[in-house]
């Protein structure tokens, strides 16, 4: 696991090393075992390294036989000893290590652009052609690992982060504000989009090609949902479990420690008694919790760890620990609104001083259909079915509900916002789940010269072409498909990279194997939705005899933090001095009376308004770090 970055000069000139060098020290606690840097001509290639698998002998920048490809690469291919055998059977690749690395270095001899069907694992890599002088990139078919560049006057610069590019000299950082309107609606900027105008990420899934000063992107996979199964339940049951342990186990190799973020939810649990089935030793598993009893999972994390027994560690998060936001938008380089990334810097912070690589349960919401906005839509089914004046009078009666416990938990507060969502049609209502701001919202909140700098564009066209492109889809199916391509990697899985990559940590998700969600893909949606109240029926059926009652038949309840109380509570006079501040309102993107309205409803309770003043907090610690510090 690593961070790499690279420039390749459109004058003819060589590239700089203090510049390569500067770009490359931004990303120290992605790599902060080694460095290594390629000088050659037009181009250069710089690389950190955090130290997993071939610690003698997995240098980067690493070069084939004859020195005429280098490659850097950030990941792990989880197949690659599978696929040097094969290398190794045409008699016309020379290996000198052990590592990954050199492995798709042969794969791209043999495969060219389409040596990224082969590999089975995370990965952002760059290889540059020496003889064509040509840069080929690509990323991961989830996104696990990241990718960003700028094609600028002088050069085509790349890199693991944000932070790197923007150490190349004269990089514009005028702001995109159609970005800054995707990540209110969505809370974080999809592909290719970055905050700033010039730089843009390489979407999951991509690769792409530069030669001779132009760009060229193409998409190498998508989701498989068609054709469905012949198996019956009982053989893909069998199958599931086999494809997701086959899966552990390759994820459980490393010349170095490794352990398990263990939520106590179905997924890390699996994937802990997976770990302990395979493992002739106890699993080490990392838990985070709250101090309030309704966001804290530890109970449940305890249980699991006591049923395999494994070496358990626990980290409580309090109000005052936000004094690493700051840092935290640092890391994230683009703004981003997910709030469990708190605890997840934090639970990333705890494990990363016991072992170097840990697994986690990431993926099995979205392959085995696990969110309760899965549920909502199969809810509307029946719903829809209901006489209209009946619904009217259900939807008024439940206004007068008690919230019950804190946002989104409350029984009250779910109840309402689900018979909120049976307004409007089944699509309308999926996408608007996944938003923080809705487009009445934002309205009054924004000023003329935001309206006038996001004109012609609109932050649900997003999600709606995504839906578009699989009209074929039905059912819940369009949906897991829809959150594959979009929550998945722009959200979750830049979450998970930051959080643990900031600790010098790696994070693996044997859940996000390639080959499993496509076999999850082809599994008929009934088997993962059944009925209203049986979310992820199948795997929970699988691993019934592996999981305890109590964690198989709870409901989801998220890595959530208690904003809404710390929000009215402890950190209301730190919020309102953000929001309202005069360097803040000076920035020209919201109403002052609209953002005053927001902190008056929520401290009163008239609404909760938790998420979305996370989402303009964390945008104003963006931009005192990036625009008012430019970075550091």
């Amino acid at each position: 696991m690593c961070g790499i970055c690279g420039i390749v000069s459109k004058s003819g000139s060589p590239v700089s090393a203090d510049i390569l060098r500067a770009m490359a020290c931004t990303m120290e606690h992605r790599g902060p075992d080694d460095e290594g840097f390629f000088l050659g001509g037009t181009a250069g290639l710089g690389f950190r390294r955090l130290s997993i698998i071939d610690l003698a002998g997995g240098h980067q920048p690493m070069s084939n036989e004859d020195d005429s490809l280098w490659i850097v690469f950030n990941g792990e291919i989880y197949n690659f000893q599978e696929l040097r055998s094969k290398l190794d059977a045409t008699g016309r690749h020379k290996f000198k290590t052990r590592s990954d690395t050199e492995v798709i270095i042969h794969l791209y001899e043999e495969y060219g652009e389409r040596c990224v069907d082969h590999l089975r694992g995370m990965f952002a890599f760059a290889i540059w052609d020496k003889k064509r002088e040509r840069l080929f990139a690509a990323r991961d078919r989830f996104g696990k690992k990241p990718l960003v560049y700028a094609d600028l006057p002088g050069a085509f610069v790349f890199g693991s982060e944000l932070k790197a590019i923007l150490k190349y000299p004269g990089v514009p950082r005028d702001i995109d504000y159609r970005a800054i309107d995707l990540y209110l609606t969505y809370q974080y900027v999809p592909s290719p989009r970055t905050a700033f105008q010039s730089i843009r990420k390489l979407p999951p899934a991509h690769y792409m090609v530069y030669e001779k000063g132009k760009i060229r992107i193409e998409r190498y996979w998508q989701p498989v949902f068609q054709p469905k199964t012949t198996l019956s339940f009982a053989e893909a049951s069998e199958r599931v479990v086999e494809k997701l342990k086959e899966a552990t186990r390759l994820r459980m190799i490393a010349d170095v420690p490794l352990g398990a973020f263990l939520s106590g939810g179905v997924d890390s649990s699996i994937i802990v008694g997976l770990m302990s089935e395979l493992s002739s030793r106890p699993v080490k598993t990392f838990s985070i919790g709250f101090e309030e009893s309704s966001f804290s999972e530890l109970p449940y994390a305890r249980a699991i760890a006591e049923r395999f027994h494994t070496e358990h560690h626990e980290f409580v998060v309090k109000a005052e620990t936000v004094d690493i936001l700051p840092k935290l938008a640092w890391h994230y380089g683009d703004p981003f609104a997910d709030p469990s990334a708190l605890p997840s810097y934090y639970v990333s912070e705890m494990t990363r001083q016991h072992v170097t690589v840990a697994l986690n349960g990431d993926g099995g919401d979205e392959t085995m259909g696990g969110y309760l906005r899965y549920q909502a839509i199969l809810f509307m089914q029946y719903w829809n079915r209901m006489p209209a004046a009946i619904r009217r009078l259900i939807y008024a009666a439940a206004q007068a509900l008690p919230n019950g416990k804190e946002a989104p938990l409350g029984l009250g507060w779910r109840i309402k916002r689900l018979l909120r969502l049976g307004l409007l049609d089944p699509e309308r209502a999926y996408l608007s789940t996944l938003c923080y701001f809705h487009e009445d919202q934002k309205e009054p909140l924004y000023t003329s010269f935001m309206k006038q700098a996001i004109s012609g564009s609109s932050a649900p066209d997003y999600l709606d072409k995504i839906l578009s492109d699989v009209p074929h889809l039905q059912g819940v199916d369009r949906y897991l498909y829809t959150d594959m391509l979009s929550y998945l990697p722009e959200c979750l899985m830049v979450k998970i990279d930051v959080a643990s990559m900031a600790n010098s940590l790696e994070a693996r998700s044997p859940f996000l194997d390639h080959e499993f969600a496509e076999l999850a893909g082809q599994l008929p949606p009934e088997w993962k939705l059944r009925h209203l109240f049986q979310k992820k029926f199948l795997i929970k059926k699988a691993f019934r005899g592996q999981l305890p009652s109590s964690i198989l038949k709870r409901g989801k309840q998220g890595f959530g933090i208690p904003l809404s109380r710390w929000f009215r509570e402890e950190l209301y006079g730190y919020l309102e001095g953000m929001l309202l501040s005069q360097k803040a309102l000076s920035r020209g993107i919201f109403e002052k009376p609209a953002i005053r309205r927001l902190l008056e409803e929520h401290r009163s309770q008239k609404a909760d308004h938790g998420f979305r003043l996370w989402a303009l907090l964390m945008l104003e610690h963006w931009f005192q770090v990036y625009v008012d510090r430019a970075g550091d």
